[in-house]
């Protein structure tokens, strides 16, 4: 399975037979007029079968911008789908049960043999038994690791460490093209995991996999 990152919570997800893109976003270079810095480069040109969308914010919901007349997923529950059963389980965008900035749904999916799980901008302290069972065994977690509107560093890491996935693929983090978020480090220091600072913003996950978590750190695509 081949792993490419596009920034913010932005993935490609290539397996032998089928393509998933995760929260793909257009141009959302409004955000400087809000003081946010932003310069990701639109996704574009990008065909898929399966589009997962985690919440209905402008930098993860641009369904419209994936071509080849994807199947499209947004809500909690399970779905069948081009890969097969895909489950989205109910979540919160924030510590306060989505009153502040809503829901959020993580999904959990099966691509060449390996249990994947998005978290999108998963803001609870931390997961409910529910959920937690809902999520079975991982062996790919995608999580946010960078605070703010999301889940806190340490949290990141307890997260981690309950769901004891083979490798983690961190994201929504403060790098030189956004700039409203915390950079990754103090994740990583919370975690203390074997980490893999990747050169460019694609992988292939069977090349990475190890019996403990394995952090994997993408550079963000080139703007």
């Amino acid at each position: 399975m081949r792993i490419r990152w596009y920034g913010q919570s932005a993935f490609l997800l290539t397996g032998e037979r089928h393509r998933v893109f995760i929260d793909p976003f257009g141009d959302v270079s409004a955000l400087t007029s809000r003081g946010i810095e932003w310069r990701y480069p639109p996704v574009e040109n990008v065909d898929a079968d399966l589009v997962l969308l985690t919440h209905e914010h402008a930098d993860h919901n641009a369904a419209d911008v994936i071509r080849g007349g994807p199947a499209i997923v947004r809500s909690a529950g399970k779905h069948e789908t081009p890969i097969g059963e895909v489950v989205g389980i109910a979540s919160e965008h924030d510590a306060v049960a989505g009153s502040e900035r809503g829901s959020n749904v993580i999904y959990r999916f099966t691509l060449d043999g390996l249990q994947v799980a998005h978290l999108g901008d998963f803001g609870q302290t931390a997961l409910r038994p529910e959920q937690r069972v809902a999520l079975e065994a991982v062996d790919v977690l995608f999580i946010p690791v960078g605070g703010g509107p999301t889940i806190s560093a340490t949290g990141a890491a307890g997260l981690v460490r309950e769901l004891g996935p083979r490798l983690v693929v961190a994201m929504h983090f403060r790098t030189e093209l956004v700039g409203f978020l915390d950079p990754p480090d103090p994740f990583l220091e919370a975690l203390g995991a074997e980490v893999e600072r990747l050169p460019g913003n694609e992988f292939v996950a069977e090349e990475h996999l190890r019996n403990g978590p394995v952090v994997a750190l993408l550079r963000p695509p080139v703007a």
